[in-house]
């Protein structure tokens, strides 16, 4: 019998993958399967970015790329990052990555380790657990709790901190619950943070666009005191929807700071993945220089669904939704439908048509929720509501 390093038996799984492959069996075997599961954008990428790409290769762009990124597009990072947040950073703490998940797991490599503790959004993205269960240190749950609209409290969060805690990862605005953590929590956390100097913090803000209400994204990058100790990703997934380019971005600390850490991970990359293909790395460059009138039109239309999302769900007896600020998903509480949240999803798929996520797949405290994507028609998100509602009727 083979026999496999242990630490490979504690990894996870993203389970929206699992319900998309589900339902995408289910629709070859003939059946209307309404798929509210998947966290994608269901707008093309668009027209001046694919021209791009197809413009590189055809201009003989078909080799190498540096390990951490043309230099192109990582001056167009920095570009971005100074329009969206008015810091200025350095093209040498920009690392071009394959996709966002790389940045989660060279980060959570770099820190986790056994007796080392890492704090993760619980709600959150399924990945971060995962990922610290890898390395063996002790994943910490931060509550995302429905009564605060799912943003993080400050003083729950430096709560949990101990001297054996390595690191912090944030998430606003938030995957799977659609929460936005508002500036003076913010800076209650940075400030809290003087008091803990061995503890480096990763914050996810791939969905830094989309907020809604007037919400703004706040990013870690203008905080200047936190600044030699912050990881920050993002990525052109979601933004500009490029997820099946797989082409993110990650901000390190400079190289002088921060333990050296941009040249641990352009090692890392050198020994996994090598470097970016260069055709993505040009349409990533059309997309932050190129016009945006196409990411205002789908968030307007993210906006409007949103709205019909939250109205709809509210309007099912036994469900109760808050209304998200950001990202494209809605976190309905449905704990006074009798059901658990995974067997629910389970039955909404193979029995309703319906693709959406069990709350549990997104941590220990998802327990009496489920996550549906509003990254999806009108039309559709209408049928899923009206099946949805039929379902629990029954």
């Amino acid at each position: 019998m083979l026999h496999t390093i242990a630490a490979f038996d504690r990894l996870g799984e993203e389970n929206a993958f699992a319900v998309l492959a589900r339902a995408t069996a289910l629709l070859h075997e003939g059946r209307d399967i309404v798929n509210l599961g998947i966290g994608q954008p269901d707008f093309r990428t668009p027209e001046h970015i694919v021209e791009a790409a197809i413009k590189a290769l055809r201009d003989g762009h078909h080799g190498y790329t540096p390990a951490n990124g043309l230099l192109a597009t990582r001056e167009a990072v920095v570009r971005r990052t100074l329009a969206t947040t008015g810091v200025e950073v350095s093209p040498e703490s920009v690392m071009i990555m394959p996709g966002g998940k790389p940045t989660m797991f060279a980060a959570i490599l770099m820190f986790g380790e056994p007796g080392a503790e890492i704090l993760y959004p619980d709600p959150g993205f399924p990945i971060y657990r995962s990922m610290i269960e890898f390395t063996g240190a002790t994943p910490v749950p931060v509550p995302m709790r429905e009564a605060n609209g799912f943003a993080f409290s400050a003083e729950e969060t430096l709560a949990l901190i101990t001297p054996k805690t390595r690191l912090l990862i944030l998430n606003s605005p938030a995957n799977p619950t659609g929460g936005v953590t508002p500036r003076v929590e913010i800076a209650k956390l940075v400030k809290g943070l003087e008091a803990h100097p061995h503890v480096a913090i990763m914050s996810d803000e791939i969905y830094d666009v989309m907020t809604y209400d007037g919400e703004r994204h706040v990013s870690l990058l203008t905080f200047p005191e936190i600044r030699d100790r912050l990881i920050v990703l993002n990525g052109w997934s979601k933004t500009w929807a490029m997820t099946g380019w797989r082409m993110g971005w990650s901000i390190w600390p400079n190289a002088t700071v921060g333990g050296r850490l941009y040249d641990k991970v352009r090692k890392l990359a050198v020994n996994c993945w090598s470097c970016v293909n260069a055709p993505s790395q040009f349409a990533g460059i059309a997309a932050i220089d190129g016009p945006q009138d196409d990411v205002e039109r789908m968030m307007r239309a993210f906006d409007n669904r949103r709205r019909i999302v939250v109205e709809g769900l509210n309007a099912i007896p036994g469900i109760s939704c808050v209304t998200p600020k950001g990202a494209f998903y809605a976190f309905p509480n449905i704990s006074q439908t009798g059901w658990k949240a995974k067997k629910l999803a389970s039955a909404l798929l193979e029995d309703a048509g319906v693709a959406l996520i069990g709350g549990p797949d997104f941590g220990i405290l998802g327990e009496g929720y489920i996550r549906l994507s509003y990254a999806n028609s009108e039309e559709n998100i209408l049928r899923a509501l009206e099946r949805i509602e039929a379902f629990l009727a029954k």
